[in-house]
């Protein structure tokens, strides 16, 4: 049973921000007076937070569907919705986010990290908040506007200090249970390591991470065994550890041989250059491994390595090894620059900057795009006819319709405001007054060209009582 997961597809839904109401405060003596719909709630986020005690993604391996809370609607009384709760998933320290593109959104790194994959939609204003000294009496409200979602993928590297690398079977899983308290699983078939081990180190007044990564094999920067699912473990490393193997039993293996191959896989997967390299030649307590040692000492010195023979098992030379890492560990801390304080950064728009584009494309269709008149479009009741109004004089406010002149749109030509997938598109009637000023009775817009059957019939009883009057003044005129 799998037991450790290192790289997570994760699908997550925001919450969706919850509808204003659209209510008139009664009483007794007072029918109409005014309103006091309540604001919508907003949409919970889904939020990532680095956890120290997390340390695999396997939780998220068997559910990868998170969804936050939803906002509650407003109410009349002036009682605005609930917010939706926020869905925190604990991810290990280490833990990379992508999109499904490969993209690096975030890496998070350190306890209590945290970013939002997901952000709770806005919860709609109720008719109270939008009721002004030309609309005293709104008949409607704004909807709450959906909440973010998508697929984003984590990806674990592990926070080490020092990676042993090596061959199945080098002694690397035997290596950490001695120098840290570590537990890994050990025998004497190849691939017993099938997850990396992370153990702590002290040496003097040194504390330092050390992790057995799973063995590699030639071929294993293509996929070839299990090196290239574990190669990133590798990746946050400040020193790298190659164990070889003085007393393999293989015949066609030797311990330089060995050190080429993992180095040429190393360097096929690329950004491991830079990491400093100690050779261990482990298992010296064999008298033939101690032999092998001995003879190829000389040649990996040359080539530059600092080179330490140990033996694991009879604990050999371990405290020269234990020490030397901790002094290369201790300069790249003291040569590893400091972070610097967040800056904000604060970037005004430029005076021309409207906020939104127009564009006309090639099917003659002229598309509106802009954070303000999205936002507007999702928050708009379209069954209702001055829900409708109000979203015309937000964007004739705004400038859409100067700009749609600027463009060349004539009347009737299609407009869509929004993403190609999720647009919504109108044929166009310019207007040549915006405001409350357009509306009749409330409930009403004189822009629409289908108006609702109550006010027509409303329009209908007001045109029959103006023609009986002009009957009764023309046989009473005095």
């Amino acid at each position: 049973m799998t037991t450790f997961v290192d790289r997570v597809e994760l699908h997550v839904a925001a919450g969706n921000g919850g509808h204003g109401c659209a209510s008139v405060h009664r009483e007794k003596f007072k029918p109409l007076g005014g309103p006091d719909g309540g604001n919508g709630g907003r949409g919970g986020d889904v939020i990532l937070v680095v956890d120290q005690s997390v340390t695999t993604l396997l939780d998220y391996h068997h559910s990868p569907h998170r969804k936050a809370t939803n906002g509650k609607p407003g109410e009349g009384g002036n009682r605005s919705g609930k917010d939706g709760q926020d869905l925190v998933l604990p991810v290990p320290d280490g833990t990379v986010v992508l999109d499904r593109k490969g993209t690096v959104l975030a890496d998070l790194v350190g306890e209590g990290t945290t970013y939002v994959a997901a952000e709770g939609g806005r919860g709609g204003l109720g008719n109270a908040a939008l009721a002004s000294a030309r609309r005293k009496a709104p008949g409607f409200a704004l909807l709450g506007e959906p909440g973010r979602g998508g697929d984003v993928v984590l990806e674990l590297k592990t926070v080490a200090d020092v990676a042993l690398v090596g061959y199945p079977s080098a002694g690397k899983s035997s290596l950490i249970s001695v120098l840290s308290a570590a537990k890994p699983k050990i025998a004497d078939y190849p691939f017993t390591t099938l997850v990396p081990n992370l153990g702590v180190v002290t040496a003097g007044s040194t504390v330092y991470t050390i992790a057995d990564v799973p063995g590699l094999i030639p071929g294993a920067s293509q996929g070839r065994g299990l090196g290239l699912e574990f190669l990133r473990h590798v990746e946050r490393c400040s020193v790298l550890v190659h164990v070889l193997d003085t007393a393999t039993l293989e015949s066609d293996r030797d311990p330089v041989t060995d050190l080429d191959v993992i180095e040429e896989e190393l360097t096929q997967y690329g950004g491991l250059d830079n990491r400093p390299r100690i050779v261990v030649l482990n298992k010296t307590d064999i008298p033939d491994g101690k032999d092998l040692a001995e003879m190829i000492r000389p040649d990996l010195e040359k080539r530059g390595y600092r080179v330490f023979e140990v033996s694991a098992v009879a604990h050999l030379g371990l405290r020269e090894l234990s020490f030397a890492l901790a002094e290369i560990i201790a300069k790249a801390r003291a040569d590893k620059p400091k972070e610097e304080a967040t800056r904000i950064v604060i970037r005004p728009k430029a005076v021309d900057d409207a906020g939104f584009t127009v564009s006309l494309e090639d099917d003659g269709l002229y598309r509106v795009r802009g954070e303000k008149p999205e936002r507007w479009v999702r928050q708009t009741d379209f069954s209702n006819d001055e829900a409708v109004g109000y979203l015309a004089d937000r964007l004739s406010r705004l400038g859409v319709e100067e700009q749609l002149m600027k463009a060349g749109a004539r009347s009737g030509d299609g407009v869509a405001i929004g993403p190609e997938d999720d647009a919504v598109v109108f044929d166009w009637e310019p207007t040549m007054m915006a405001g409350a000023e357009m509306l009749g009775r409330r409930g009403e817009d004189h822009r629409l060209e289908a108006p609702r059957p109550a006010a027509q019939r409303r329009r209908d009883r007001d045109a029959e009582r103006d023609e009986a009057q002009r009957a009764y003044d023309e046989f009473h005129p005095f």
